[in-house]
């Protein structure tokens, strides 16, 4: 295994392009390779054939004799490594606290080169300049920024094939349930991997000192893992922890302005005594800036876990697997706009849930752009194929499980492009119809409202036909009223819900009603912005049952998402 290293200053950096404060510095860039010989037997050296320090950042090359050639360019802040394919990749979070990171890959790839290592384990260590709040650690410290780095980070390394992430700030671990909810991948949980090493190897320890920030004890992040236990957590005293341990980590002379020896390693000497005359069996650190100076304090006598050294060896061990994500729909919008907010409005209905968390994720692209379907079916007009499968793929690639596309007129164009995804498009049309045979299987003579193009296609016609059903379409004069209603200067994409477009639209009902019409299909997802689905619809002293496939199609995703999602129960 290699590992290349290009690295900058302490985590605390200024915002990009602002002056560096003079008491920090900036540490310019450098190398550091590590190669661990046993794994590549008969070779025991590197051969760099370009290295370069710059504040700019590092540009370097490297061989690694009958296993890898790497070339890259690494940038403010960029971590990288390289090593042969194993059987974990994990992704390390780092700039959250530089050092402290660095000592958690160390001890990463110092276990995996260990002869009694079940398996070689690949690294990516990732960090980017982060600016930490005023007052890092404290109560009242804000942590958003934090939040976000560390999502954007984890969403990179979803992106790079990643198995696991390794995140080494107990900080981070106070909001790590609000990240689990919003991602896949595994996060290696520094507590849990505590709490086990603490069981196993001091099953005797009763009262566990804790050294950890203002902000983590506040938040109660130990007594949420050790709630249960025989265990009593101590903590340092008022004044030991503000004098003492705070400064000892966050002080000018502090852990994280890079001092690792003198009064950092006194003063948390100072804490630890504190809690041993508090009767502390053991110390357990909340910091991740601890292990660096463990040995010190190991010499002083004070029994400290090295955390960084149990968290790299719980990693190793590691063998969570990806969260299961909420099921999410993915809505081709725009097509057109107003027909996809009243189809929204029909997946929030048709879900049984009792509040927000219990509702459907939904993603929409909505992209009014897409060229007119009847157009391109008709005329002359552009073809929409590329533009919707575009739509398809951004979907996909925002992990739909499914694809809703709320437009009639658009399925004469789903066998194109269906093929060529990873997720189904659910078929408002074929839905529409199945719904006919389960509901109203002695009703076979159907009328069809739809846009000129969609009858042109003849989608409804060929899957009506298989199902045994057969279709009526207005005459010229009322295809033509259909039209008016839906594309002219009054009509229901201009806007209008009453007036002309929907004396327009029951007129050409009233002909296939008089033509023998049991059923009408609403088939442009306009229309249903004029009249409702309804079984018993009256016309004329008669009664027809009108159809809304896009609340046909809403009852369908809203189903498939209950048969994902235990939470949904009883939907349509």
């Amino acid at each position: 295994m290699a590992l290349w290293l290009p690295v900058w200053g302490w985590n605390d950096y200024a915002a990009p392009g602002a002056p560096v404060q003079p008491d920090r510095g900036r540490l310019r860039a450098m190398v550091i390779v590590i190669f661990l010989s046993g794994r590549h037997k008969g070779h025991d050296r590197l051969h760099p054939t370009h290295s370069a320090s710059s504040a700019q950042g590092t540009r370097a090359s490297m061989i690694l004799p009958r296993t890898i050639a790497y070339t890259g360019d690494w940038t403010d802040g960029e971590i990288g490594v390289i090593a042969q394919r194993a059987s974990h990749r994990f992704g390390v979070i780092g700039g959250l606290s530089a050092l402290a990171c660095a000592d958690v890959v160390f001890k990463l790839v110092k276990l995996a080169a260990s002869p009694n290592a079940a398996a070689q384990s690949d690294i990516v260590f990732e960090q980017h300049p982060f600016a930490e709040s005023e007052l890092p650690g404290s109560e009242a410290a804000s942590v958003n920024a934090r939040k976000l780095y560390v999502f954007d980070m984890i969403r990179r390394f979803e992106q790079r094939a990643v198995d696991a992430v390794i995140m080494p700030c107990f900080i981070s671990h106070t909001f790590l349930g609000e990240l689990q909810a919003e991602i896949r991948l595994p996060v290696v949980d520094i507590m849990a991997a505590l709490r086990a090493h603490i069981e196993q190897r001091h099953p005797n320890a009763v009262r566990i000192g804790v050294l950890t920030s203002d902000y983590v004890r506040s938040r109660g992040l130990f007594e949420k893992y050790f709630a249960g236990t025989h265990c009593e957590l101590v903590y340092p005293r008022a004044e030991v922890q503000r004098d003492c341990l705070m400064q000892a980590i966050y002080g000018a002379q502090g852990i994280k302005s890079g001092h690792l020896q003198g009064e950092s390693v006194e003063l948390l000497a100072a804490a630890c005594r504190d809690l041993l005359a508090q009767g502390a069996d053991l110390i357990a650190p909340g910091f991740s800036e601890i292990p660096l100076v463990i040995d010190a304090l190991c010499e002083r006598g004070l029994p400290v876990i090295d955390v960084n050294q149990v968290y790299a060896r719980y990693a190793m061990d590691f063998g969570g697997a990806r969260s299961a994500r909420p099921f999410k729909i993915g809505v081709v919008g725009g097509v057109g706009p107003a027909a996809t907010v009243d189809f929204l409005d029909k997946i929030v209905r048709n879900t049984p849930a009792r509040r927000d968390q219990e509702h459907i994720k939904v993603v929409v692209e909505h992209n009014p752009q897409i060229p007119d379907r009847t157009e391109n079916l008709i005329g002359e007009g552009a073809d929409p194929t590329v533009a919707l499968y575009a739509a398809c793929k951004r979907l996909e690639a925002d992990e739909a499980d499914l694809i809703a596309i709320p437009c009639n007129t658009a399925h004469a164009f789903v066998e194109r492009i269906q093929p060529y995804l990873s997720i189904p498009i659910v078929n408002m049309l074929f839905e529409t119809v199945a719904y006919i045979g389960r509901h109203h299987p002695e009703r076979t003579l159907v009328g069809l409202l739809a846009t000129s193009g969609t009858i042109a296609s003849r989608v409804y016609h060929d899957i009506a036909a298989k199902a045994g059903l057969t279709l009526l379409v207005p005459g010229e004069d009322n295809q033509a009223r259909v039209m008016r209603a839906i594309y002219g200067e009054k009509g229901i994409k201009a806007g209008f819900t009453a007036g002309e477009c929907r004396d327009d639209l029951l007129a050409a009902l009233h002909e296939l009603v008089a033509r023998g019409a049991q059923i009408a299909i609403l088939g442009c997802t306009e229309l249903p912005l004029l009249l409702a689905q309804n079984d018993a619809f009256e016309l004329g002293g008669q009664h027809i049952v009108l159809l809304d496939p896009t609340e046909i199609l809403a009852r369908k995703c809203v189903s498939f998402a209950a048969a994902a999602a235990k939470p949904l129960p009883g939907a349509v």
